[in-house]
């Protein structure tokens, strides 16, 4: 051996060792934020952290490997030594935004991507504590400041939050965040799915300021069983304390006073609400106060339960009239604006729909609040899609986060009443296992909803039978019959093989269509045969009492790069209404025509 050789050098003190290193990320895989981190956000005071922010994208993931997170605003006619990062120089972008539909050339780029902007910051109140949140970042975030690493985070649909109090400073602090879209094998969503690959920050960022103490979570609903008669009261504090919370429940009861033990408190009352349902969105306004810390919700009182395979809501037996969404726009990408939101239920109240599954993954937070105030029903879901890795103890991790933290959102929306935890899942041992777990927890965390999963149909004996139907309440069925399978005969020996013991939602069907291609009912990819197909359908599954819910796949057409024929041109054409999100297509009509029949008839029985 050389006498070079056997010199330990420090990473530190070799210049060229990040050309060398393969494993620099590993330095980076902690400090992971979750579910637990959340607060609740109701009405809170909140500075946004959005809008301009300097970005370059970062191929070879030089930005970890060289840690320019740690680089100082010198300018460069004042460095002594080169440097690969000069964010000064970045260009700038708009937060949220997705990075694909900014330029051309990004447009199918996945990897990592930095972020930077000053924070200034002046505290507000002695003792106060600054969080940052995010409403999304795909896939994986790594939060830095000031040159530390402060948080990370994984799933590119729930927020996450970080507390700031140990690491910012008076005066101007620095920013960067390291956003990375790769698709993994071991992650949730895996490599393989059917939607567009986003990347970005592409939610809100904003900074909240806290109180020493704060209310982290608080839950209010009718208490499963109680017949609408009782409610149920939850807090949950920052910190191991005794406090008392005070709760007003405006126009029905205030004065309400909830006793917190070491950082949680939980109460019953006994009320007599005015239900909140698709017809009358009924919604009270709620206060709850410890000390100085104040939030105010605006909750709608509901009760989902399953018997059989009937679905009630407030003791009526209810039918979903439903339709699929994805978030998928074509300027905006997988970005949500309130006008863009507004839209997709307007759409779905002129289909005399009553219910969305907002598909694949948990969608912008306005939307379950939108749909509280508007009075449609939703199935919210994580991204256990296809072949997710069942036998990896990290990937269940990591599908577990993701569910629990869309239960943290949303679990004071009325408007949710099934979370969903898997699409098209193969019933293996080790899928079983996996999705055992997320219900399990998902019931755990949240009794008041049901749990429902879109099962595949068992292909050996052609009928509805899955092994996680145990752990579920509402059974999902996707099937393409009339589509990838060409003949009914198929779905007519489905539905009379078929006897569940539970509810059955048909969560997908449908045809691809065109916009403005018209032709025969038998021509693949006409307006015609899409309608048709649907008319089939609905004949069929009409018959089968076992089905308590339809949703055509999709309202609008969307992006996925799966499907590359000279007509999908990389789209979905499923939607009912073209991706211009204004052109509607035959089957709109026609599914619009049914669901208004069929509510017709459910008001006169």
């Amino acid at each position: 051996m050389s006498e070079t050789a056997s010199v330990s050098i420090s990473k530190h003190d070799d210049p060229y060792h990040h050309l060398h290193e393969e494993s620099y990320e590993q330095a980076f895989n902690h400090k992971l934020v979750g579910w637990n981190d959340l607060f609740i956000v109701a009405d809170r005071h909140r500075e946004s952290l959005s809008g301009s922010f300097r970005f370059v994208l970062d191929l070879h993931d030089e930005g970890l490997r060289q840690e320019w997170f740690k680089h100082d605003q010198t300018k460069r006619r004042d460095w002594t030594v080169p440097r690969d990062c000069d964010d000064m120089a970045w260009q700038t972008v708009n937060v949220p935004s997705c990075w694909n539909v900014l330029k051309p050339q990004w447009f199918y780029f996945e990897g990592s991507a930095w972020y930077s902007r000053e924070i200034d910051y002046t505290p507000h109140a002695e003792g106060e504590r600054p969080f940052i949140r995010f409403g999304a970042a795909n896939y994986e975030a790594r939060v830095f400041l000031n040159g530390m690493l402060i948080g990370s985070h994984r799933g590119g649909s729930t927020p996450f939050c970080i507390e700031l109090t140990q690491h910012i400073k008076h005066g101007p602090n620095q920013l960067l965040v390291q956003v990375d879209n790769r698709r993994k094998a071991e992650r949730v969503p895996m490599g393989h799915t059917d939607w567009f690959n986003y990347g970005g920050l592409y939610r809100d960022v904003d900074l909240f300021r806290l109180p020493k103490v704060y209310i982290k979570d608080c839950s209010i609903a009718l208490k499963p069983g109680s017949n609408g008669q009782v409610i149920s009261i939850s807090v949950n504090l920052s910190d191991p304390v005794d406090r008392i919370a005070h709760v007003d429940i405006s126009k029905l009861k205030d004065g309400i006073t909830v006793t917190i033990e070491n950082g949680a408190g939980y109460c019953e009352i006994g009320a007599d609400p005015q239900f909140w349902c698709p017809d009358r969105p009924h919604l009270y306004d709620v206060r709850v106060r410890i000390d100085g810390d104040i939030i105010n919700e605006r909750i709608g009182f509901r009760e989902i339960i399953q018997q059989g395979t009937k679905l009630f809501l407030n003791g009526q037996e209810l039918y979903l009239r439903g339709i699929c969404v994805h978030e998928d726009d074509t300027i905006l990408g997988k970005t949500s604006s309130e006008a863009d939101i507004r839209r997709r239920f307007a759409h779905a109240k002129s289909l005399n729909a009553n219910f969305l599954r907002l598909s694949h993954y948990p969608h912008d937070e306005r939307a379950a609040q939108i749909a509280d105030e508007m009075g449609f029903l939703l199935w919210q879901e994580i991204p256990v899609y296809w072949a997710i890795a069942f036998d990896n103890k990290d990937t269940l991790d990591d599908a577990e986060n993701q569910l629990l933290e869309m239960i943290r959102r949303d679990h004071n929306r009325a408007s949710v009443i099934i979370w969903g935890i898997g699409n098209e899942n193969d019933d293996t041992n080790s899928r079983l296992h996996f999705m055992k777990n997320l219900a399990v927890n998902a019931r755990k965390a949240d009794p008041t909803r049901l749990i429902g999963a879109a099962c595949l149909i068992n292909r050996g004996e052609f009928r509805i039978q899955d092994r996680l139907a145990e752990y579920l309440d509402v059974i999902g069925i996707n099937e393409y019959f009339g589509w990838y399978e060409p003949s009914f005969e198929g779905l007519k020996k489905l539905l009379s093989n078929s006897s569940p013991e539970k509810p059955v939602i048909i969560t997908e069907t449908g045809a691809d269509a065109r916009a403005g291609n018209h032709g025969p009912s038998h021509e693949l990819f006409t307006e015609e045969h899409q309608a048709e197909t649907f008319r089939q359908q609905l004949a069929l599954v009409d018959q089968a009492p076992y089905i308590r819910g339809f949703c055509p796949w999709i309202l609008y057409d969307f992006r996925s790069e799966r499907r590359q024929t000279g007509i999908q041109k990389g789209y979905n054409l499923k939607g009912l209404i073209d991706a211009d999100k204004d052109t509607k297509k035959i089957a709109f009509g026609l599914i619009a025509n049914h669901y208004a029949m069929r509510a017709m008839s459910e008001r006169e029985a």
